[in-house]
Order: C-alpha cells, then structure tokens, then sequence
C-alpha cells in the first residue's frame, strides 16, 4: 500500500526540520557541546521520543515524505560528498607532515580491515555487510572533529593530523562503502564475482570520468569568463545535481563516486574564485548535515534502538579501544610523533554525518533487494556517532591538558604589520601575559620585535604555507595593523570565517568621518579598532610625539566609570581583560564592561615625568 503524502503538512514539516537542525547547532555553539549530538537529541525528541510519551512521532519522515523519503538523503548525501571532496587540496596534503600522509595511505586500509573483523566477530554482520560497514567507518567526520579542535584548543601539529585525516577520509570511507555495496547488488543477482568486479571496476571508470570531465569543463569555464561571478556559487550547486543524477542514470550508485570526483577536481583547479565557492558549499552543506541528521534520527523507532544489544556494545567498545588504537600506532611508526601524539591521536576519531547518512541510505538500498540483516545499519551507525562524539567530544580538552598537548592560557591576539606602533602594542599584551605574534613580510621590520623578544611570523599571512604553521588555536583574535588598509581589510575577510567577523578588527581608515563614501564598505573590512579617525598615519605620529602603552587595572575602588571620567572623551582604548582572564578588543561598537579585576589597554600622551620609551606596567 503506498503511503499517503499529505500536500499542506509537508511545508509545516520542512520548516521544522529546519528550524530544529539550525537551532541545535545554534545551541551547539552557545554552550560549547558537540553539535552533532544537539541534532540527534532533537531529532530523537520529535520521534521515538515524542512517540513514545505522545502515541506518536510529531516528525515521521518515511510517512511524511514516503518514496521521496530515499532520494531527499541521496541528494543530500551527494551534496555532502561534493563538499567534502572540494576541501581536499592535494597541493595541502603535500605540504602535511609524514604522518598525515601514513594515516590516509597506511592507516585507512588497516582501519577497513580491523573494522570489518569487528562488525563480523562483535556486531554479528554477515561478512559482506561488515566489509561495508568497516569501510564506511574510517570515516572520522570533518563536520564533527573542526568544532572538536577549536573547542579543545589543541596544539599544532595533534591538530593538523586529526584535521586533515577527517578531510581526506571523508570520502575515502564513503567510496569505501560504494565499492562493497555495488559487489553485494550484483551477487545478490546471481553474478559471478569476476562479473561483478568487472562491471564495477567499469562503473567506476565511468563515474570518475564524468565527474572529472564536469570539473574541467567547469573550471574552464569560470577561467574564460563564460559565467559572472553571481551565478557561479549556483550554477556548481546545479551541476552537482546534474552530474549525481546522470552518472546514477548511467550507472546505478555511481553518482555518488562522480560528484566526489568532480569536487576533488574542481577543488584542485586553482581558480580564483574557489574561495567564495567553498564558503557557498558550507553553507549549504551546513544545512543539509542539519536537516539530514533531524531527519534520520526521527526515522528511529523505539523498536530500532531496543534491539540495540549487548553486541552493539562489543562493537562500539572493540573500534574505540582496539581498532582505532592500533590503527593510528601501526601507521605512525617512524613518523616522529611522540607517544603523547600517538595516545591522543590514537583515541580521538568521531563519526559524523557522513556515516550515518551513507549507511542510512545504503541500509535502505540493501532491504529493497532482501537484505533484513541491514536493518542494523542505521541504529549501530547512530551507536558510534553518539559513543564516539560524546566521549571524545567531552574528553578531548581534558586528556590534551593533561598530556601537555592543549594551548593553555588566554587566546592569543594575531597582530599584522610589523611598526613601531603595532611593535609596542605587542609588548604591552605580552607584560599581560597574553599570547602575541607580529606577522610581517619584510625580515628588517621584524628586527626590532625579534630582539625584544616578541613572537613573529615571517611570511605572507594569507598564503596556504601560513595556514600550515601558524598554531590557529593560540591566537582567536586578529589586529590588521598595516598601512596599508585595503590590506588589513583584506587579511580581516580572510580570517573572520576561521575566528569569527566578531574577532578580526583593524584600524580605521585614513580618509576621515568627513568622507566615508571613499571608505572601504564596512561589509569588506573588520571592526574598526579604538575609535575612528585613529588611522595608521595619525597613531604613527602619536608614537614619534611620545605617546605610548599603558595598562589599568579597575577595582572596586577605582571603577571603569572613575577611569573613564580621568581619562576623558579621547582616550583610546585599545584591550580589556576581563576579571576572568579573558581578552577582549575594543571599538566604538565594542565598549568595554570594567569590573573588579579587570585591566584596561589603553594608548595616552607621555607624562611629564617620562621619558617616552617602552610601556608601562600596571598601575595602581
């Protein structure tokens, strides 16, 4: 009997499913938790959940979009794929360490292999369902580990090698799990296996090649100019969509190997605009990991996640305590990692989306050819995801700390243009023991702050070889400082999507409140620093009369309002650290709150009694 699809529920659905994976990663983000795990809590509230306290579920995806139920997920899932292979920059991976490199090469095989003997021994899967769903499983989610690494401030080089396993990975398991599903489709047929891996070794050919061709064609195209620059986020949107839909036309399940390849090719392209593409494709990623996880964790039933039994348990305990241990120790041997990196490396590997997703939509694929045992797909993908996400998520800070491995201590401000303003600046920060590094492109402006003992980076701060060494945990706020302010512009647009717009500030512009039509937009450059009309020229200048540094700390005694009051309209403000240790930098749009403890930053007039040379300490 096909199921009756209700035409005026379905909008009251969708925006549910929206406003449900939108608002849990929103809540994700406020209390710092894993977001994967607030979208399945809301998934599961608004199904089993909600059917088991109600007498039914409010969300019930497979009544509510009946056969359109399976092709929503294919869709999405290829949309995810494609997203994932965008990201892999082999021109990245080159420049990753050894390590890297053994864990994608060595590691992903030994981790398929030790994977399936866990799902045959442990979970009980036939032997073909385990060799599927232990190659779905080397997955470790880039979705889920990014926000990991961030909350847990992990040091640079744990940091790197989780992060580029995740994204290298990502469609490797999946592929993983295309090739298996395609020689159980076939031998369910009643083909000999040479037949089978025959025509899937021909399928593949034929779905890489598609995918490929598109990725040229594309890239070409946007390099001569055939497509503006406002329809080529959309235009890639609709041609995932095409290319998924004729490569599976073509050759069944394929179309998901195609857009992985088209991603991976178009993300190698090197065209200029791949930037502003990405950031499109996260969006939209964004928001079908979130509708997709709703959606799959409502299709749970009280049934399904019951018959989760003592073998579920063996098998979520074998990968977290076996499999992925001796994974990462037999890849890494000769890597020069430190038995610290290979312990903590060694336990973090959190599953995401990708593998519920894919094996959601394989586990329905295999019932509709008389598989019942892929029934347990989908409830011992969600097992991992919870076990793994919620224990690495809420262990990872505190097993970095305790291993030495975490950036303890404030976040760090990120300063560039190296000047004698921007030199004392860092000095300042420095005798508040806030982390400081001065980034500059010229050796001889890095002198100064070299033999004052402040941190410098040297090098292009917006080139890919700054993305590899600079430590993106110690340092969560950005001051562009240059003279130059369509660069500071430049470098604050090119950090604010890795820390935050909240965070990247620069000085105002040099044009004048009289004249703000010649400005950069305030949509193209970060929040402006101190006050207006303190541009690079006017606080240079400042400097070279002798002003300078100084830091306050407030008190019960001595309020923020007292200090405001003695220092008058004109004071510039620069810095806050709050009573509880954090830093905060301060604008016209960014007042500072005060309170016992905390310390002012601010730049002032020499006094009459000094002689203008470095900053002073704290006052009284």
């Amino acid at each position: 009997m096909a199921i009756e699809i209700l035409p005026e529920v379905l909008p009251a659905k969708i925006a549910l499913i929206g406003a449900l994976g939108v608002g849990a990663q929103w809540l994700a983000w406020r209390l710092q938790w894993p977001a994967i795990v607030m979208m399945s809590l809301a998934g599961l509230l608004v199904g089993p959940v909600a059917a088991l306290v109600l007498g039914a579920p409010i969300l019930d995806p497979e009544h509510d979009f009946g056969p359109l139920l399976r092709p929503i997920i294919a869709v999405a899932v290829a949309v995810i794929l494609f997203e994932g292979g965008l990201a892999l920059d082999f021109a990245e991976l080159r420049g990753t360490s050894k390590a890297v490199r053994r864990l994608v090469l060595v590691g992903a095989p030994v981790g398929w292999v030790l994977g399936a003997l866990s799902a045959r021994y442990a979970a009980g899967l036939p032997w073909d369902l385990s060799w599927l769903f232990g190659g779905l499983l080397v997955v470790t989610g880039p979705t889920v580990i990014l926000p990991l690494l961030r909350q847990a401030k992990l040091a640079g080089r744990p940091a790197a090698i989780l992060k580029w396993e995740g994204i290298v990975n990502d469609p490797v398991g999946a592929l993983a799990a295309v090739f298996v599903y395609e020689v159980i489709r076939f031998t369910a047929d009643g083909e000999p296996w040479f037949v089978a891996l025959g025509w899937i070794l021909g399928a593949a050919l034929i779905g890489g090649a598609l995918g490929f061709a598109a990725g040229i064609a594309m890239a070409r195209a946007f390099r001569g100019g055939v497509v503006p620059e406002f329809l080529k986020a959309p235009l890639i949107l609709a041609a995932v969509l095409t290319c998924f839909a004729v490569a599976d036309a073509i050759a069944h399940e394929t179309g998901l190997l195609a857009v992985t390849v088209f991603g991976i090719t178009l993300g190698n392209s090197r065209i200029a605009s791949i930037g502003e593409m990405r950031r499109f494709k996260e969006t939209i990623a964004i928001l079908l990991v979130s509708g997709v996880f709703v959606i799959l964790t409502a299709s749970l039933t009280v049934d399904t996640i019951q018959a989760l039994d003592w073998r579920a348990a063996a098998f979520v305990g074998a990968m977290l305590f076996v499999v992925r241990p001796v994974t990462v120790w037999t890849a890494t041997i000769g890597s020069g990692l430190s038995w610290k990196e290979r312990a903590l490396v060694g336990w973090i590997a959190p599953r995401g989306i990708v593998a519920v997703a894919v094996a959601s939509f394989f586990a329905g694929e295999l019932l509709a050819i008389d598989r019942p045992e892929a029934a347990s797909l989908t409830p011992l993908a969600f097992a991992m995801v919870f076990a793994t996400v919620i224990l690495h998520g809420f262990t990872i800070k505190p097993i970095a700390g305790r291993l030495g491995l975490a950036v303890s201590g404030p976040e760090g401000v990120l300063i560039v243009g190296a000047n004698m303003w921007s030199l004392s600046l860092a000095k300042a920060l420095q005798e508040l023991e806030i982390p400081v590094l001065l980034a500059d492109t010229n050796w001889l402006r890095l002198r100064r702050a070299r033999l004052d003992g402040v941190p410098t980076f040297y090098g292009e701060i917006l080139s890919e070889a700054a993305d590899h060494r600079l430590d993106h945990a110690r340092y969560g706020w950005l001051i562009a400082a240059s003279s130059n302010d369509a660069y500071n512009a430049l470098a604050c647009v090119e950090f604010a999507p890795e820390i935050g717009r909240h965070r990247v500030f620069q000085l105002p512009g040099g044009i004048g409140e009289k004249d703000e039509s010649r400005e950069i937009i305030f949509t193209a450059r970060g929040r402006t620093l101190i006050r207006k009309g303190r541009s690079f020229d006017a606080l240079s200048a400042d400097w070279f009369q002798g002003w300078r540094f100084r830091a306050t700390k407030l008190s019960e005694e001595y309020p923020l309002k007292k200090f405001l009051e003695e220092r008058g309209e004109n004071v510039d403000l620069v810095a806050e650290r709050r009573p509880d240790g954090k830093v905060y930098l301060l604008g016209p749009t960014t007042p500072p709150k005060g309170g016992d403890g905390a310390v002012m930053v601010w730049f002032a007039p020499p006094k009459p009694d000094e002689n203008g040379d470095a900053a002073k300490a704290v006052e009284a």
